[in-house]
């Protein structure tokens, strides 16, 4: 087998276990949602096929796509997202991975068309200030992954809320893309809960960098990335 080939083998088995995070986290319902990985070294892409249950995912089942989102290895079609993870990954070469959901919370602020404040100590930690609004844009070509890119360049958060569509991540593997889609769903609620209750408070924005500073390079174990340990 090629290095190649056993990147792409490694990367199918990961990807299809990475989506029972998903549902394991009610992140997603049906078939929607998806992961995605880049083969590195190669201009590919592992991700999920479209429209299939997520009891019915395995590694076999996973579409291994080129950079421009043209399928070069599966029996099934990817993603209907397909073309915006590519483009994600042609635009920022440091993303490995890509995570779209339509988690409640977090998908109810990009219905409203708003960001996600920081006003807790674990927003700061993982997304290093406010989670931002993407533009809205149709599903089946690359205006997403071009909002995605256009939100998300030079902002340290790793998640965006597209507008009336749901949430996008990205991360330096697909488990840390998945991290985040976890973790945002999570400050969502936790916003939204403190929204009923009254007027949250603020975060000082010198406040916000040493928290993220500080679980961004001194938190968990030494040599473990962050969320691992």
């Amino acid at each position: 087998m090629s290095v190649r080939d056993a990147a792409v083998a490694r990367l199918r088995e990961q990807v299809a276990t990475l989506h029972g995070e998903l549902v394991r986290y009610n992140l997603v319902a049906w078939t929607a949602g998806n992961v995605s990985a880049r083969v590195p070294g190669h201009d590919l892409l592992v991700i999920k096929p479209s429209g299939v249950s997520y009891d019915d995912l395995s590694p076999a089942t996973m579409v291994v796509c080129d950079l421009d989102g043209v399928v070069v290895d599966g029996d099934l079609s990817p993603s209907s997202d397909t073309a915006a993870h590519a483009y994600v990954y042609r635009a920022m070469p440091e993303v490995g991975g890509v995570v779209h959901t339509h988690s409640g919370y977090a998908t109810a602020w990009a219905a409203c068309g708003e960001a996600i404040p920081c006003h807790l100590t674990a927003q700061a930690d993982e997304f290093g200030g406010e989670i931002p609004v993407g533009p809205f844009a149709l599903i089946g070509g690359d205006d997403i992954g071009k909002g995605i890119v256009a939100t998300l360049s030079g902002h340290r958060s790793p998640a965006v809320l597209m507008r009336n569509h749901g949430v996008f991540t990205i991360g330096r593997d697909a488990r840390a893309a998945v991290k985040a889609a976890v973790m945002c769903e999570d400050v969502a609620r936790t916003m939204y809960l403190a929204r009923t209750l009254g007027r949250p408070v603020p975060i000082a924005a010198e406040h916000v960098d040493s928290l993220y500073d500080r679980y961004q390079n001194v938190y968990g174990q030494s040599g473990a990335p962050v969320g691992t340990a």
